[in-house]
């Protein structure tokens, strides 16, 4: 049975998340994560987390995915130990090779999985990222239906982001952010300069993904987690989007007309896009820097 893995900032998405029926949450600690500005849990609150989610038999993935420095790679591997000697997750969510290295090196039953920001969009990247520790890998959010069904049949278990944000770059890992604001997006800082307006118009700005009408499709591939994206968004935005998304799930159906006008009226940046799961790139895949729409 494939998971519904939903965003988790702070507690109380984290419960909204539960109770709206998410077979798993994603999370992060006060360091390493790549939404620095998101509530986060520090080292209490992610041990309350896991109980709270493992007393329900849900899993907890905690991301440590920002790329590390030197000077953090100690820092971060005590980190691990701390998630390791806690058995706080059931999986870690990484970007730098090098740390992923290390932590196989002290840790090995600490279950690896690779973050979007790897930026994994083929099979023979699948394969890669397996061979450097990775059980799971997060395919990039760029990945076309065909590119996906293709990492599925690698035997490797695939995570595909199915709702949210769509970057203008691959999967984050642009230095716009950097260049102008010294805010890396590779460190958790991205100040999202792409939303904003540009020569008169949002041209770096897409529309919000949302896969709701292909979800049949990607249980019927074997895709093993479809991922809600938006650990920067509020409890009722987590409730609502994954209540959706467990209904099609559930019966293994895509969405209606009505209730993907609904996921629109949640949050939109002016409307959808499937753009890239349909191979489609093209101008009308571009948004506004967002509307918010009060139900």
């Amino acid at each position: 049975m494939s998971e519904l893995l939903s965003p988790a900032g702070n507690m109380s998405c984290l419960e909204a998340a539960l109770k709206a029926g998410a077979d798993a949450v994603y999370l992060a600690g006060t360091s390493f994560g790549a939404r620095a500005f998101a509530g986060n849990f520090n080292n209490e609150q992610l041990i309350e987390a896991s109980e709270k989610v493992h007393f329900l038999g849900k899993k907890l993935y905690v991301t440590v995915n920002t790329l590390i420095t030197d000077r953090e790679m100690d820092p971060a591997l005590e980190f691990a130990r701390f998630l390791y000697e806690n058995k706080v997750c059931d999986g870690i969510i990484i970007q730098d090779i090098g740390l992923a290295g290390q932590i196989k090196k002290h840790f090995p039953a600490l279950t690896l999985h690779g973050s979007t920001q790897m930026c994994v969009h083929s099979a023979s990247g699948v394969l890669k990222a397996s061979q450097l520790g990775m059980e799971r890998v997060v395919i990039a959010r760029e990945a076309s239906r065909e590119e996906i069904k293709k990492c599925v049949l690698t035997g490797v278990e695939i995570e595909a982001f199915v709702h949210g944000a769509y970057c203008v770059s691959q999967s984050g890992g642009c230095l716009m952010s950097s260049f102008i604001g010294k805010r890396s997006g590779n460190r958790g800082e991205c100040a999202q300069p792409c939303r904003l307006p540009y020569e008169g118009g949002y041209h770096l700005s897409l529309k919000d993904m949302c896969l709701a009408q292909y979800i049949h499709e990607l249980l019927d591939m074997g895709v093993a987690s479809f991922k809600i994206e938006g650990r920067m968004k509020s409890p009722e935005y987590v409730y609502s989007v994954t209540k959706a998304y467990r209904a099609l799930i559930d019966e293994h159906r895509p969405a209606t007309k009505e209730e993907y006008g609904a996921l629109e009226k949640i949050f939109s940046r002016s409307g959808f896009s499937a753009g890239y799961y349909l191979s489609q790139r093209e101008k009308k895949c571009s948004a506004s820097a967002g509307k918010r729409i009060k139900r």
